[in-house]
């Protein structure tokens, strides 16, 4: 019997099949230990959730009893340190929102301040330039009537001419009238000389 030596091609064949093998193993032993550290690890969840579920659970019906008390239900049961702690929360809560309350309106009259104040530039300017543009319509004739001034003379009546106030001679038109006469008795009815006497 000849002995020859494992050719290349002999052994790589056993070498491939070890390996498989060796990788299924490693892999069925990791399935197997942390499959069992992950088993633990969701019962210890949940028991932690559950714990966690209990403690909101209590929370929440402490908040139902409160807000019931608050509401001014349920007080058959409270002694008068409860009460008296009730109603010094109570008491606190007011004021916070009446604190709140007056913060609030305090601001919203701080923006209506400077509305109004807005308001009131805009309106000083629309009326610089309605008086600019009826500045710039005005025909210059009367411009210039504006111009001159028109000084009342002392005594000088705001009423119109009254011809009741005049004397017969003025009223009939009867006679001959002396032209001094009537300048005369024209100043003294009205206190002033007539534009067309002068």
């Amino acid at each position: 019997m000849i002995i020859r030596p494992f050719q290349s091609q002999e052994v790589r064949p056993l070498w491939n099949a070890s390996l498989f093998s060796m990788a299924k193993t490693i892999e069925k032993y990791q399935r197997c230990s942390y499959g069992a550290l992950e088993a633990n690890q969701s019962v210890h969840d949940t028991q932690n959730s559950y714990q966690e579920y209990l403690k909101l659970k209590s929370r929440v019906e402490a908040l139902q009893r409160s807000q019931r008390h608050f509401l001014g239900e349920d007080l058959g049961n409270l002694g008068t340190k409860d009460l008296e702690q009730l109603e010094h929360q109570l008491d606190s809560s007011l004021k916070h929102v009446r604190l709140t309350k007056s913060n609030f309106m305090l601001d919203q009259l701080s923006q209506l301040q400077r509305k109004e104040e807005m308001l009131l530039q805009t309106n000083n300017a629309l009326r610089k330039k309605l008086e600019e543009t009826n500045a710039a319509l005005q025909p210059p004739w009367e411009a210039r009537d504006e111009s001159i001034p028109y000084n009342r003379q002392p005594g000088q009546s705001s009423e119109g001419f009254d011809p009741l106030q005049c004397s017969s001679h003025f009223r009939t038109g009867a006679g001959e009238t002396d032209p001094v006469t009537v300048a005369n008795t024209s100043e003294n009815i009205n206190g002033f000389i007539p534009d067309w006497m002068l």
